[in-house]
C-alpha cells in the first residue's frame, strides 16, 4: 500500500499532514502526482469525494520555493463560497508549517477589506470567478509572477453562467503557466474551452462520467405529490434511528424553505437550511454546527451538491429530483465518502420518472423501489406542482386549425412588421405644392 511518505515530501509538509492524520493517499491522488510535477497542462476527471483538492494542492505544495512578490503565484478557481472558505482552510492546514499566505475571496461581502487583504501580499489565491475578475478589473489583484492557475469544480462553474467571468481572467493571465482543471464530468463546453485555451493537456481519469459510488445504498419511493412526500420523510426520520447525519435536497430556495418549517414543527431545532438567500455567515455558521453535530440535518439546494467536504453523511434524501441526471450523482457523493457506507434515498412522484430514468441510464445503475410505510395520502397539489402540470397539459395540445376566417387571420400575419412609423416605406405620392392647396382652402371659405 503506497503512503504519503512515498510522495518524498519536503518535511514541512509531511509534518503537516501527519498532524492530520493522514496515511494513505487516494487514487485520484497517487495518479495526479507524477503528472502535475512535470508542468504539463492537466484534466483530472474525478468524482466527488475522491481527494481531489489534495491531488493538486500536494504537488504545487511540493514543488513550492520561497520568492519575494506580493502577486499570487497560485489562482483557484472555485464555483461557490463555501468552497472557497473550504480550500483556503485544506491549504492553510497543509501549509501551517510553511511560509505561504493564502487568501480566499467571494462576492457578497464588503470588496473593499479583500482589497486590504490583497494589498498585505497573497501567495495563493482562491475565489470565486465573479469576485477574482471585480478585483483583477480594478487592478488590485496582479497576475504578473502567477505560475499556476486550478480550476476546480469547473463543469460546474460553467453550469452557474460563470463561462465570461472564467474566460475574461484567463485573457488577463500571461501564457507562460501551468493550468490544471478538474471536473466531475465532461460536458461539449467544457470541452470547447480546454480545447481554446490549454496546451495539450494530459487526462487523469479516476472513473469514466456518471460512474456512481459503489459503497452507496440508492433507494425510492414513488409518492403521488409533496404533501405526501413530507409526510413519508417526517415518518422515515421517526422510525429510522440509522438516521443521524443528513442531507435533504431540494430544487430550489422556495421549496427548501417549505420543507423546513414542515420539519420545525416536528424536529425543533434539529435542521439547518442552506440557499443562496442565506447570508453568508449564516450558511457558514450553519455548516459549522452540522460539522460539529449539533443539529440532525440540513436542507438545502444544489449548492450543496458539488465539492464540500462534510464528513460522515449517513444520508441524503433526494425531496425533489435533480432536473439534471448528473446532479443526481453529485447529490448522492456527498455520503459513502472516506471508505464508509452510505444511503441515498429518493421520493419520486410521476412526473419526476422520465428524469429519474435519465439517471438510472447515465449510471447503468437502477434505484431500488420500496413499498410506502402506512402513511396518510394527501390528495392536494400544491401551486408549483398544479403550474407543472397544466404547463405539460399545454405542451402536448396539437395546435387548433380553424375554418376560412382563421387562414386569412394566418395569412394577415405572416405580412412584415417592420417596426414602428419611422421603419415604413412612406408611400409614393406626387410632391406637394403648398401653394395651390392654399389657394384651393381660400375658394372653399368664399
Amino acid at each position: 500500500m503506497v503512503s504519503f511518505h512515498e510522495f518524498d515530501l519536503p518535511k514541512s509538509l509531511q509534518k503537516a499532514i501527519d498532524e492530520l492524520g493522514l496515511t494513505t493517499p487516494t487514487p485520484i491522488q497517487i495518479k495526479s502526482m507524477p503528472v502535475i510535477l512535470s508542468g504539463r497542462d492537466v484534466i483530472g476527471i474525478a468524482q466527488t469525494g475522491t481527494g481531489k483538492t489534495f491531488a493538486y494542492l500536494l504537488p504545487i505544495l511540493k514543488q513550492w520555493k520561497f520568492m519575494k512578490s506580493d502577486t499570487p503565484r497560485v489562482l483557484i478557481l472555485v464555483p461557490t463560497r463555501e468552497l472557497v472558505v473550504q480550500i483556503a482552510g485544506e491549504v492553510e492546514k497543509l501549509t501551517q508549517h510553511m511560509s505561504v499566505r493564502t487568501l480566499g475571496v467571494y462576492g457578497g461581502v464588503n470588496i473593499n477589506t479583500q482589497k486590504t487583504a490583497v494589498y498585505q501580499g497573497i501567495d495563493i489565491l482562491v475565489g470565486t470567478p465573479g469576485r477574482v475578475m471585480d478585483l483583477a478589473l480594478d487592478n488590485v489583484i496582479r497576475f504578473d509572477t502567477l505560475q499556476k492557475l486550478v480550476i476546480d469544480e469547473f463543469d460546474e462553474i460553467l453550469n452557474l453562467g460563470f463561462r465570461f467571468q472564467v474566460t475574461s481572467i484567463l485573457t488577463m493571465l500571461k501564457t507562460k503557466r501551468q493550468n490544471i482543471l478538474f471536473s466531475a464530468t465532461m460536458t461539449d463546453e467544457v470541452d470547447e474551452m480546454i480545447e481554446e485555451y490549454f496546451e495539450l493537456p494530459e487526462e487523469v481519469s479516476l472513473a469514466p462520467s456518471g460512474t456512481p459510488l459503489e459503497k452507496i445504498e440508492q433507494l425510492g419511493y414513488k409518492v403521488p405529490n409533496f404533501l405526501t412526500k413530507i409526510t413519508l420523510l417526517k415518518e422515515l426520520l421517526h422510525s429510522d434511528e440509522s438516521m443521524e447525519r443528513i442531507l435533504i435536497f431540494v430544487n430550489n430556495k422556495k421549496t427548501a424553505d417549505l420543507v423546513a418549517t414542515a420539519l420545525e414543527e416536528d424536529f425543533a431545532d434539529q435542521f439547518g437550511i442552506i440557499h443562496s438567500n442565506k447570508s453568508q455567515n449564516y450558511r457558514l455558521n450553519t455548516m459549522a454546527t452540522f460539522q460539529r453535530g449539533e443539529i440532525k440535518g440540513i436542507v438545502t439546494t444544489d449548492v450543496m451538491a458539488r465539492g464540500l467536504d462534510i464528513s460522515d453523511i449517513t444520508h441524503v434524501i433526494n425531496m425533489e429530483f435533480p432536473e439534471i441526471p448528473e446532479q443526481y450523482i453529485h447529490r448522492i457523493g456527498r455520503t459513502g465518502r472516506a471508505d464508509k457506507n452510505g444511503i441515498a434515498i429518493s421520493l419520486i412522484t410521476p412526473r419526476e420518472e422520465e428524469i429519474q430514468i435519465e439517471a438510472e441510464i447515465l449510471m447503468e445503475k437502477e434505484i431500488e423501489f420500496l413499498p410506502l410505510p402506512d402513511i396518510e395520502i394527501s390528495e392536494k397539489l400544491l401551486e408549483f406542482e398544479k403550474d407543472k402540470r397544466k404547463m405539460k397539459v399545454l405542451l402536448k395540445r396539437p395546435k387548433k386549425e380553424g375554418g376560412e376566417a382563421f387562414h386569412e387571420k394566418k395569412d394577415k400575419n405572416k405580412k412584415v412588421n417592420l417596426g414602428g412609423p419611422g421603419k415604413r416605406t412612406p408611400k409614393k405620392t406626387e410632391p406637394r405644392n403648398r401653394g395651390a392647396e392654399r389657394a384651393k382652402a381660400k375658394k372653399r371659405k368664399k
